[in-house]
This record gives structure tokens, C-alpha cells and sequence, in this order.
């Protein structure tokens, strides 16, 4: 199964390169329209669909097989619901960014705008904690030993 997933990928590979070499100027109007360009496109949604498909397959794989993933899975997902809850809450609808917005030519509405502050709200919380669980335990060695 290895050698036949070499093959395929070295023969991807090919016609990727000669689909490159056969790409047109970047000054030609029809660029866009181009049959390589296309092939290209397709040949990167085909890889991009079977890295999908392999990691969500071994990823329930994975996780119907050990026991008490199940579960671990279950708490990680209800704590990022909390944190999207939290973060939700602590955004705001701001109006004067909404203004703001329509003074520019883009049009918004204050629900968007909430939802943008708890996309922010979530990374920055996600990081924190990212952070901190990275650095506590290199503190926890220099300080305990």
C-alpha cells in the first residue's frame, strides 16, 4: 500500500510540474481561463478532499478505539462551547463601529459585529490559555526541583 501511495504521489507530482511549466504569463488577460490553471485547481481540491477524508477517518478511528477518549472529547468540546459562550457574551454590539462601517461603504449589521468580537474574544482566550499551559509546567521544573 506504501509503494502504490509513492507512485500516485510521484506521478501527481509530474503532471504538477509540467501543468506549472505550462502555465501562461501573468500578463495575459486569459490567465485565469487557462485549462492548467484549472487542472491545477482540481488537482488541489482532489489532495485537499483525501487529507480531509483521512484525518477525520483515523481521527473517530482513533477516538472509537481508546477508551475514555469518548469522554475527553466530550469535556474539550463542552469547554469550548463555555469560552464561545463567554466570549459572546463579553463582545459587544457596538454601533459606532457599525456607522463607522456604513460611512466607508460597507455594510454591517450590529450582529456581525458582535460576532466578529467573539471570534477575537475566543482567539485571544484560546491563546491565553495556550500560553499559560505551555509556560506553567517549565516553571513548575525550575521552581519545584
Amino acid at each position: 500500500m506504501n509503494k502504490i501511495v509513492k507512485i500516485v504521489l510521484i506521478v501527481i507530482g509530474l503532471v504538477a510540474a509540467v501543468l506549472w511549466f505550462s502555465l501562461p504569463d501573468a500578463d495575459d488577460p486569459n490567465a485565469i481561463n487557462s485549462g492548467s490553471m484549472n487542472f491545477m485547481f482540481v488537482i488541489m481540491y482532489l489532495l485537499l478532499a483525501i487529507a480531509v477524508v483521512t484525518a477525520v477517518f483515523f481521527g473517530f478511528k482513533k477516538l472509537f478505539s481508546t477508551p475514555g477518549s469518548i469522554k475527553k472529547a466530550l469535556f474539550a468540546i463542552g469547554g469550548l462551547a463555555i469560552i464561545v459562550a463567554i466570549s459572546y457574551g463579553l463582545s459587544s454590539d457596538n454601533m459606532a463601529v457599525v456607522d463607522a462601517m456604513s460611512q466607508r461603504g460597507i455594510e454591517t449589521t450590529e450582529g456581525t459585529v458582535k460576532n466578529i468580537g467573539m471570534g477575537l474574544n475566543v482567539f485571544f482566550i484560546l491563546t491565553t490559555i495556550a500560553v499559560a499551559l505551555m509556560v506553567l509546567p517549565g516553571l513548575k521544573k525550575m521552581f519545584v526541583k
